[in-house]
């Protein structure tokens, strides 16, 4: 009997593109991949540490597992695994913890799948995270995730990225557009680029310093690769979006007019303590640039409330910035003090009850934001390209900028893209269209 192994992914796209590439590796030694919720001789939780919620989530994914084989062997990888190790071993049922170099070799450290007495960890120093392994995700989704770029230089004073996931180094562009070659191969439409800090792109495998390509040459490889209908950038810090990039993508032949910038705080003395690379005029610079050169480009912002010191004027700076910018929506994060970071020792906390309101105010701004760019689109010409679910007899697409369209299911849509005219929004803030 082949054994089944079962896989479940918390957190970021990248994480996504590693759970893909960790799956492979299980079904080259002969297992039979299942859904989480099927029995599995082997959960594996692929865990996060970015906020508070994602640490809490990981005890009762654990017990789902249990709960459907009692007997299975449970291993926790990723960055929460790397950077409390022995916090995730203490967890009733988990019998293996693996850190950010071991994970890409789990099934080296998997014997007879019996559950094991006390859990094991194996988790490196993150200065021996200096290697870097590619990854791209594929078969959950009409688009991939690929792994272009891992690990971090950057300081900023919340993160605990760079502790989980070492210094900053790139894949070589030959692998990356292998990679990118194999998954068209593969019927994917649409590939979209992930790292930790994709910008950065071109430090060496071993993170040494030199560039050996730029992201710039990376963007205008990856054009070239047949086969490929979209190519999204995903996230890219403010400061290492160049002109020539934008630039760019309004000529490409794949790339689309969708930006994701983090920003994080709209005042500079907010920024200065989080240690960002640049204050509010260069992010005002990057969103007027973009719609200079492309007025239909969906723009994402990632912002946090209640970071240490935050006071309300500093809040209300935040909330006017973003109100006053022509962008289409906000990811909005809870600041949660995470072990080991300098923001962690700041004085002048938020009060809890303080960032649930601010975090509900941007909520809803970016509901209005959202919703003022989906009616500036209405009477354009777009291209979608449908999902694969079916969800409560809808199936929904997303044009090339990022607007989301839903028609009744029909799954000869799945993965196929169509013209389309967008012609008015729903009461779930959805777009309806005409196929042209």
């Amino acid at each position: 009997m082949r054994k089944k192994v079962a896989f479940y992914t918390l957190g970021c796209k990248l994480n996504f593109s590693e759970t893909s590439t960790i799956a492979r590796s299980f079904v080259d030694e002969g297992f039979d991949r299942v859904d989480f919720s099927e029995n599995a001789d082997i959960y594996v939780i692929n865990t996060c540490s970015v906020t508070e919620n994602a640490d809490k989530r990981f005890k009762t994914i654990v017990k789902q597992a249990q709960k459907v084989n009692p007997d299975a062997f449970v291993a926790a990888v990723g960055c929460y695994a790397q950077l409390k190790p022995e916090e995730l071993v203490e967890v009733d049922g988990v019998d293996l913890v693996l850190g950010a170099t071991e994970k890409f070799k789990i099934t080296d450290y998997i014997n007879d799948l019996s559950k094991n007495e006390f859990g094991e960890v194996h988790s490196c120093e993150i200065e021996e995270a200096d290697f870097y392994v590619g990854s791209y995700s594929i078969g959950d989704r009409t688009r991939a995730f690929l792994k272009v770029q891992d690990g971090c230089d950057y300081k900023c004073t919340y993160c605990t990225i760079p502790l989980a996931r070492g210094i900053s180094r790139s894949d070589t562009l030959d692998n990356v557009l292998k990679n990118a070659k194999e998954i068209s191969e593969k019927g994917i439409k649409e590939i979209v680029l992930t790292g930790v800090n994709i910008g950065d792109y071109g430090k060496g495998e071993f993170g040494n310093k030199k560039h050996e390509h730029t992201f710039y040459e990376l963007v205008t490889a990856l054009d070239q690769v047949d086969g490929i209908e979209r190519l999204r950038i995903s996230s890219i810090e403010p400061n290492l979006l160049k002109n020539e990039t934008i630039d760019f993508v309004t000529k490409s032949r794949t790339f689309v007019p969708h930006f994701h910038i983090p920003l994080q705080s709209g005042n500079d003395e907010i920024l200065k303590l989080m240690r960002r690379r640049y204050l509010t005029n260069l992010y005002v610079d990057r969103v007027i640039k973009i719609k200079e050169v492309m007025p239909h480009a969906c723009i994402g912002v990632d912002v946090i409330v209640g970071f240490p010191g935050e006071t309300d004027d500093h809040f209300l700076d935040t909330y006017n910035f973003l109100s006053q910018l022509d962008i289409s929506y906000l990811h909005v994060f809870t600041y949660s003090e995470r072990d080991n970071t300098v923001a962690a020792k700041l004085d002048d906390a938020v009060p809890q009850n303080v960032r649930k309101k601010r975090s509900k105010m941007l909520r809803g701004l970016s509901a209005k934001k959202r919703r003022a760019f989906y009616e500036s689109q209405l009477g354009t010409e777009r291209t979608v390209l449908f999902e694969s679910e079916n969800k409560e007899g809808y199936i929904h697409g997303f044009t090339e900028n990022y607007v989301k369209v839903k028609m009744p299911w029909n799954p000869s849509y799945v993965n196929t893209m169509h013209d389309v005219l967008l012609k008015d929004i729903d009461e779930d803030g959805m777009v309806r269209f005409d196929f042209v």
